[in-house]
């Protein structure tokens, strides 16, 4: 079979059987009177023999060793072959993420590619001075690769660029949209403790109504880190659901100053004044709390508005606990003394 046959029914361009001769791969068996090359079934066979270990990865060379040495085994090539595959895949994945992160900023000509294109770098420097300078840039009012920076915010482990992150995220439009907020409540589901932690400080730097659900939602969130940091900032902005929880953090004494404030806060809302005088009193009588988890308790209805509090106040007043007493006929001379 001539060349050009050959050609047509392996799909082999005449060009690389050509190749393929040169480097000693296929050589025609033949040549007809005329002089042209004439392969054989044999050659055909070869020439599909290299063309199968080619799509595999292999170089020519590779091709070459495993059609002629007799010694040549082929474990150790494909262990090779896989790791260089995967490295390309990697690289190519990498690519890929890039190219999208890049078009979901919408950039509008090729300098806002340029400058997305160096966050990126920087985003993902070894640095944390680079990472932390990438960061702060991100303030102007180009197109920002939030899908990158939200990545970047979950995975920082170091405290000033993780803050300069969720600060360069808060300001990239709302947060970066829905699309952020999706990858900062997957981030609340992660397993690793440490991403829901920078997950929840991310959503409480977001000042709009879908954080706040995301907050919400995340006081029934198996972390306790997450429960607390939510309710915390709940109460800063008035949600009542977050009331249980900072009672709780009072009882176990973390961030109990704070978890009182919060409740004073929710306390301007008479209605919610009422509810929290409640939920105190509640937590008084439980047979699980000790005595300081009961001063505490005693203490956070100081700042709390309404002649619920002070009823709550003049019981405790004569409570069995004389520390509690104390305490609270001090908050009520405090009370009537304003």
């Amino acid at each position: 079979m001539l060349i050009g046959d050959v050609a047509r029914r392996s799909g082999v361009s005449a060009r690389m059987l050509r190749h393929y001769e040169a480097l000693g791969l296929v050589r025609p068996t033949g040549r007809t009177q005329a002089g042209y090359r004439e392969y054989s079934g044999e050659d055909i066979r070869r020439i599909l023999h290299v063309e199968i270990l080619r799509s595999l990865g292999l170089s020519l060379r590779e091709v070459g060793r495993a059609l002629d040495d007799p010694g040549f085994r082929p474990g150790e090539l494909v262990d090779d072959l896989v790791r260089r595959t995967r490295e390309r895949v990697a690289a190519e994945t990498e690519l890929l993420t890039r190219l999208r992160r890049i078009g979901a900023a919408a950039p509008a000509d090729w300098e806002d590619v340029l400058r997305i294109v160096a966050l990126l770098q920087g985003l993902g420097s070894d640095s944390a001075g680079k990472r932390q300078r990438a960061a702060l840039s991100l303030a102007g009012e180009a197109p920002v690769p939030v899908e990158a920076l939200v990545e970047a915010a979950l995975n920082e482990p170091d405290p000033n660029v993780a803050g300069a992150l969720r600060w360069a995220l808060a300001r990239s439009g709302e947060g970066g949209g829905d699309h952020a907020l999706a990858l900062l409540a997957a981030g609340l589901g992660s397993p690793a403790a440490e991403v829901r932690k920078r997950a929840v400080e991310c959503l409480v730097e977001l000042v709009n109504a879908e954080a706040t659900a995301l907050l919400t939602d995340a006081l029934a969130n198996e972390d306790l880190v997450v429960r607390r940091t939510a309710a915390l900032t709940l109460g800063a902005r008035g949600v009542p659901d977050a009331i249980p929880t900072l009672v709780d953090m009072i009882v176990e004494e973390a961030n109990d100053v704070d978890a009182a404030d919060a409740l004073s806060t929710l306390a301007t809302d008479p209605a919610l004044a009422d509810r929290i005088v409640a939920r105190l009193v509640d937590r008084l009588g439980g047979p699980d709390v000790g005595s300081p988890a009961r001063q505490r308790l005693t203490q956070a209805l100081a700042d709390i508005p309404g002649d619920a509090a002070s009823r709550a106040l003049a019981e405790l007043s004569y409570d069995e606990d004389r520390v509690v007493a104390l305490t609270a006929t001090y908050i009520l001379r405090l009370r009537d003394e304003r």
